[in-house]
């Protein structure tokens, strides 16, 4: 029989088999966080890779056909060719022979009028536009289409027509244009009359459609490369050229608009140029053709950014029509751009009213035109429900009234300043008080009688060839020969502020038996006061 163990022996033998059991179990529990973390990692792994395999087959999905797309359309494009060139072909021949009539009709006494002759109707204006494009005559079109800005959108309507006939239409263009673009090569006196970007903008977008290939459309141009090259030249003259006008900032919005077109009218558009397009664009957003415009040169992606930057530059209206040229009048609402653009108008203003030199109609014609611009917008996009204008046009028509009001001439009574014994209206009354009532003549030829009172006065101006009032008193000519009760007229002529002659100034003689008005000696006494007002 084996002996008993002591109670405290198997107490002392267990507790380290315990402290085992715990380090074992904790070491479990780590060890199934662990593999758990791992299991979750290796999950989160494959799918990723899941994710970026089926990413993947769909871009090469893409790319396949995009790839398949272009190969198509290359085959196309190359299929037509020769029935473009085929057109082309025969557009240039039929406009070598009527080029070559139209030589003929000039030479022998014919001429059509291709110059700048009256044109009475649009079939006029169209048959002189197509001489000028048939016999190459760049010179006379632009001065043609330079001298009739009145007629725009018959030229919008006619000169597309007139291309057609034109042997080498964009070459015709590009020296058409070539006097004021990329340079402006006249003088400064004729830069600061004439701004011809207009006409640069009309005769640009008409070129546009005749270059589209008759058989593909847009996607190709038919613009040979010599005319290519040249333009893409004729567009890096333009940009070395900001310097000269002042830096992108500074630069005219027509000649922004030109060099705009010109990009898009050529196909010549650089990626590595868009930095610059959008700061011509957003400098000359006012312009209504600036939305298109920023599209057609690339800047589509960039048009959330821009419209951002309008509205931070108080440009809200300009914002609107940006937003509806790309569709994101969801993300851009327009109604509440265009009460901020009323509310920053009114601001401005009121500011411009709390300064007194500002002068009163100036401030009301600003706000005319801020209520005049919204309410176009509002009638242009259908806005009427969203953004009711009749308080809009309530307020237009009182600014339109109290300028009505402004206008009109204040009374003057009948009787005020008439002489019943001699049936005939008095000289101002500022003339007799004061010395310095003409700005450049001398006073009325006085009688004998009547000249000691004035003559010391008299002397100290000088004697131009027609005696006429001040501009502020109402124009009363007076002649040394009076008719009694009457007055002769004469022409009334304007001299210029303190136009004073250096002459001496002749004493005329005394004129007996003619009337003239006489003027208490008192008058004199506030002529200091009256000569603030000359």
């Amino acid at each position: 029989m084996g002996s008993v163990s002591d109670p405290g022996e198997l107490t002392e033998l267990a507790q380290p088999s315990f402290e085992e059991f715990q380090k074992q179990t904790s070491l479990m529990t780590s060890c199934t966080l662990l593999w758990k973390e791992l299991s979750d990692h290796f999950t989160t792994l494959e799918e990723n890779l899941m994710k970026k395999s089926e990413a993947l087959k769909e871009m090469i999905g893409a790319l396949d056909s995009q790839t398949q797309s272009s190969l198509e359309s290359l085959k196309r494009r190359e299929a037509t060719i020769e029935r473009s060139v085929e057109i082309v072909a025969g557009k240039v021949g039929e406009r070598a022979r009527a080029a070559l009539e139209s030589l003929e009709k000039a030479r022998g006494g014919g001429d059509d009028g291709g110059g700048g002759g009256e044109v009475d109707d649009e079939e006029g204006l169209l048959s002189t536009l197509k001489s000028l494009c048939l016999k190459m005559d760049a010179r006379g079109f632009w001065s043609f289409v330079t001298a009739r800005k009145k007629e725009l959108e018959g030229l919008r309507s006619q000169i597309p027509a007139a291309l057609v006939d034109c042997v080498d239409p964009a070459m015709l263009v590009l020296e058409a244009i070539s006097e004021v673009f990329p340079v402006d090569k006249r003088g400064s006196g004729e830069k600061m009359t004439n701004d011809f970007g207009w006409a640069c903008v009309v005769i640009l977008e008409s070129l546009a459609p005749v270059m589209v290939d008759p058989v593909i459309g847009k996607t190709r141009l038919l613009v040979t490369p010599s005319v290519k090259e040249k333009a893409k030249e004729i567009a890096e003259t333009w940009k070395a050229s900001l310097e000269e006008r002042g830096r992108v900032e500074n630069v005219k919005t027509p000649d922004v608009h030109t060099f705009l077109q010109h990009l898009v009218t050529f196909g010549i558009v650089k990626s590595e140029d868009l930095g610059l397009y959008r700061k011509l664009v957003v400098g000359s957003a006012w312009r209504k053709q600036m939305p298109k415009l920023a599209v057609l040169v690339g800047l589509g992606d960039q048009m959330p950014d821009m419209i951002e930057e309008l509205i931070s530059r108080g440009q809200q209206l300009d914002a609107v029509h940006f937003t509806y040229e790309v569709g994101l009048v969801d993300k851009f609402p327009p109604v509440p751009l265009l009460k901020a653009y009323l509310r920053d108008a009114k601001k401005t203003v009121a500011e411009d009213s709390s300064n007194t030199g500002r002068a009163s109609h100036l401030v009301a014609r600003k706000e005319q035109s801020a209520l005049k611009a919204v309410l176009k917008c509002i009638e242009e996009y259908k806005l009427e429900e969203e953004f009711p204008p009749e308080n809009l046009k309530k307020r237009l028509e009182q600014l339109e009234k109290t300028k009505t009001e402004k206008r009109k001439p204040a009374a003057v009574p009948a009787n005020k300043r008439t002489r019943a014994s001699y049936n005939g209206p008095m000289p101002p009354a500022k003339a007799g008080r004061i010395t310095n009532a003409y700005v450049s003549s001398f006073p009325f030829i006085r009688s004998p009688s009547h000249s000691p009172q004035y003559a010391s006065p008299a002397a100290a101006y000088p004697s131009p060839p027609t005696t006429v009032y001040s501009n502020r008193s109402p124009p009363y000519p007076y002649s040394p020969e009076l008719i009694p009760a009457s007055y002769q007229a004469s022409p009334i002529g304007y001299p210029a502020y303190n136009g004073y002659c250096n002459g001496p100034v002749p004493v005329p003689a005394p004129a007996p038996q003619v009337y003239h008005p006489h003027y208490p000696q008192q008058h004199h006494q506030h002529a200091h006061h009256q000569q603030a007002y000359y």
